[in-house]
């Protein structure tokens, strides 16, 4: 495993769990809005020893719920079946934040994960705008349908910056999510800070909210 942070306890990164992040190194997309760009290269060296995680893990049996692995994309790690597996032997439940980029390791890893926190970055035909790679959106939709017929909990979340996505983008991109049956979206302000692209400070206020709000009523709100 190839560890490029970890945050010891968290109350937001699996909503209703007291849970430590492990934050994965690597990612091939490009996506304009990234807060971790640190994460992006695959091959440097990790911040973190597995051994040593998995021994602060030990150490916090039975303080923490679960244990979730984000990134960067943590499906990249051809080993994260086996970390998965560790973690679930020392009692802890396991999240996943993934993008959707590789929807066949993610239908494998699906049984091996208790809740999964999918990004969906945009309406279908502004995808590869946003993440730099094209057909990006077909991956991130086929993970989807894999999600709802898994019977794992998950939940879907879209990162706003108005410079990036329009109030006509969200509204579009509600309307795909109900056609799939989808009845919620939770949308996370985008902060600038740390971004590895210049996106200025601008980012939806309440009337902009409400107007979304208006024509989607899957659409929540997590600051």
């Amino acid at each position: 495993m190839r560890i490029g942070g970890l945050i010891p306890f968290s109350t937001v990164d699996w909503p209703g769990q007291l849970a430590a992040v492990v934050f994965c190194q690597g990612c091939p997309w490009r996506c304009r809005y990234c807060q971790n760009p640190h994460l992006q290269p695959a091959g440097i060296p990790s911040a973190y020893r597995w051994q040593d995680v998995l021994a602060f893990l030990e150490r916090r049996r039975g303080l923490l719920d679960a244990v979730v692995f984000s990134g960067g994309e943590p499906v990249l790690q051809a080993d994260l079946p086996d970390a998965v597996r560790a973690v679930r032997a020392l009692g802890y439940r396991v999240g996943l934040h993934t993008a959707g980029i590789y929807p066949r390791r993610i239908e494998r890893l699906l049984p091996l994960v208790d809740w999964v926190g999918l990004d969906v970055k945009a309406p279908a035909r502004a995808y590869a705008q946003l993440t730099g790679v094209p057909d990006s959106a077909e991956a991130a939709f086929t993970s989807l349908r894999l999600l709802q017929t898994a019977g794992v909990a998950y939940e879907l979340r879209c990162t706003w910056h108005p410079h990036l996505l329009a109030e006509q983008d969200m509204i579009e991109l509600g309307s795909e999510l109900a056609q799939l049956g989808e009845d919620r979206l939770v949308v996370q302000v985008c902060r600038p800070h740390g971004c590895a692209r210049t996106l200025g400070e601008a980012v939806p206020g309440p009337e902009t909210f409400a107007g979304v709000r208006r024509h989607l009523r899957l659409v929540s709100l997590r600051p």
